[in-house]
Order: structure tokens, then sequence, then C-alpha cells
């Protein structure tokens, strides 16, 4: 439900904007954005609303961590990963400022509604950002920066598909709503089941169970665009996954309510899963440095890094 709905209200609502008239570098830039960070959005949102905030913080870190170890780790094995210089010199670094940002935060062990605020505020002006960077594109002929923002927005809509009919178009955004709401919500509840069931705490299940199943999405395509040999693309929408997911995921479910971190954050290992984050978004742009290639070797030493993650978060328990 996660995977179809995100994919039916992404179709649906880019669908609806073209026939609007909106440019599709706006769509590309909203629409798609959220459509695609969907599940990892409600599914937080509902966590912070019934007070499981270290799966709401834990579906974060651990989704990160999923997109670049598991999801780039995967995708590369298979095919090598050649991405435009603006990756590796603007894209990965911004990603590790937010994460850093996002660590300094949680050295209180809590998150409080200003500093949700704070991050949603940050996703505002990354749209604005790239919005402006797109509009110069069709200006600015040599910005070939600017150009990769207007080439993967095209080639996410054409991927996407386009449905005529308003009433179709319709039924696919509330159908996708529904399906990623009640999606999310069995999840939880699952989840709850199962710590309830095996003694395991929140920060395990958000960090395994809920985090590799938000990230369904991005595995299904990444691994498919591989295939067809078009990851120049989906590397640097990973990456903007994941700055979406911690300014605009968590950044939501702390403004709704606070997320307290249980135990405190040092003594409770998330500044832990924390590193592991941020040393994952580094290794991408130690590996393609020189040219801007994420080998097979590189493939596999990253998903070394997921699994022997999950072999120490299952240790811990």
């Amino acid at each position: 439900m996660l995977y179809f709905g995100a994919e039916w209200l992404v179709k649906g609502s880019a669908s609806l904007a073209r026939s609007l008239g909106i440019t599709p570098v706006v769509i590309g830039l909203t629409v798609v954005a959220f459509g695609t960070s969907a599940p990892e959005f409600i599914v937080s949102v509902i966590a912070s609303i019934g007070n499981k905030s270290m799966i709401a913080v834990g579906n974060v870190v651990g989704s990160n961590i999923c997109n670049i170890a598991l999801v780039l780790g995967a995708a590369s094995f298979f095919m090598p990963i050649t991405a435009d210089r603006s990756v590796v010199k603007r894209d990965i670094p911004l990603m590790l400022i937010v994460s850093v940002f996002l660590l300094v935060l949680s050295f209180d062990s809590e998150i409080s509604q200003i500093e949700g605020c704070i991050l949603f505020c940050g996703i505002i002006i990354y749209m604005v950002y790239n919005y402006y960077l797109s509009i110069n594109a069709g200006q600015i002929a040599s910005k070939r920066t600017d150009i990769r923002i207007v080439r993967e927005t095209k080639a996410e809509l054409d991927e996407i598909g386009f449905i005529e009919s308003r009433a179709k178009q319709i039924s696919f955004i509330v159908v996708g709503i529904a399906c990623v709401v009640f999606g999310a919500q069995t999840l939880i509840d699952a989840a709850v089941i199962i710590m309830t069931k095996f003694g395991v705490n929140e920060k395990f299940i958000g960090l395994t169970i809920v985090a590799f199943g938000t990230s369904l999405p991005e595995l299904a395509t990444s691994v498919v665009a591989a295939m067809r040999k078009q990851m120049d693309i989906s590397i640097g929408n990973l990456v903007g996954s994941n700055v979406f997911n911690i300014l605009s995921v968590i950044g939501a479910a702390s403004m709704i309510r606070s997320i307290p971190i249980p135990g405190g954050f040092m003594e409770s290992g998330l500044i832990i899963d924390y590193g592991v984050m941020m040393l994952v978004s580094l290794l991408p742009l130690i590996m393609m440095w020189k040219d801007n290639t994420v080998s097979r070797k590189d493939g596999f030493i990253l998903l070394i890094c997921y699994f022997g993650y999950l072999s120490y978060l299952v240790y811990k328990v």
C-alpha cells in the first residue's frame, strides 16, 4: 500500500498539475518530491501523533541509511553509476550538512517544535533554490548544473506518465492518499505488535522494519533504473530524498509534537545510528570524487556497510 499508494499519488498529482498548466520544474520540486517521500512523511507524522517518537526518528535515520547503503549499493552493484559532477560538488555535501544539523539539534535529547519549524523552513528554501537554478537553466545554457535539474525533472515526468481524464486524475490522488495513510498506520500497528511480542524497542523497529518498508519505493525504482542504465538521474534523487526526509519529515513530525529521545541521545545509542548515517552519506562523496562514478566494488562496500549495520542492531537487541 505504501509503494503503490505513493506511485498513484505522484501520477495523479503530476497529471493534474500538468493539465492545469503548471510547469514541469514546479511539479518536480513539489508534487514528485513530496510523493516519493510520502511513505516516510506519513509514517513519521502518524508515529509522532501516536507518541511513538523513536519510530519517527528511527524511520528517517534508517531510511537515509537504507537509501545510500542498500539502494545505491545494490543499484551500483548491478551497474556502475556515473553521475553529474554537481552531485559531488553540491548535492552530497548539502546532504552531509543537513545530517550534521540534525545531529546538533538532537544533542539535548529532544527535537522541539521550534526546531521542527526551522527544519521545515529549510525544505522550503531548498525547493526555492532548486527552482531558481531550474529557471536559470532555460536562460543560461552554459550552466550544466542547472540543465541537469531540468533534465532530471523531465525524465521523471516522462517515466511517471500522463493521465488525460480529470476524473481519473482525482481518483488516483484520492486512492493514493488513502493507501499511503492506511498502509502507514498498518505498518506502525504491526511494528508495535512486533515490539510487544519480541520485546524489541521502538528505535530498533524504526531503524529496520519501518525504515526498509518506507524505502521500498526508492529501492524498486533505483534497481529498475540501474537495469535501464538511467541511474545517473536517480542518484541525484536518492540524495535529494535524504535531504527531504530530514528537513520535511522530521520537521513536520516535530512541529506537530516535540520529539523526545527516551533515555537520552547519548545513552540510547542513537548517536551511533546518526554516525552510521553520516558515514554512509560521506562514502559516495569519497567514491565519486575522482571520476563521478560509484563502481561495482564501491556498491559492494556500501552493501557490506548496510548488512554490517543490521548485524550490529540485531546484536544490540
